[in-house]
């Protein structure tokens, strides 16, 4: 059975930092890209951040360049977002998914975490 369970999340003040961790079982951990997406309420989930397996290769949402970090420990299975000057809008449910390298879709996610941000 497949399990992403994300962590970390909480109540910032606008500048402030917080990391999301999210620690992944049942499933190979190098098959998978890891990424991270959000959803605000009455808006869709949108994508954050991805990392690849091989290289370590990133990726991250324009909204996020320069703020956030998405990195990987493979030997704990685990992904991380770093997110260094917040701001409100970045209020959001934050989920981690799991995607088969060989496919563009993510199967698996994660159950969220809350992100508030206040002003």
């Amino acid at each position: 059975q497949v399990q992403l369970v994300e962590s970390g999340g909480g109540l910032v003040q606008a500048g402030g930092s917080l990391r999301l961790s999210c620690a992944a079982s049942g499933l190979t951990f190098s098959d998978y890209r890891m990424a991270w997406f959000r959803q605000a309420p009455g808006k869709n989930r949108d994508f954050v951040a991805l990392i690849t397996w091989g290289d370590s290769g990133t990726s991250y949402a324009d909204s996020v360049k320069g703020r956030f970090t998405i990195s990987r420990d493979n030997a704990k299975n685990t992904v991380y977002l770093q997110m260094n000057s917040l701001k409100p809008e970045d209020t959001a449910a934050y989920y981690c998914a799991a995607g088969l390298i060989t496919r563009a879709t993510y199967a698996y996610w994660g159950q969220g975490a809350q992100v508030t941000v206040s002003s």
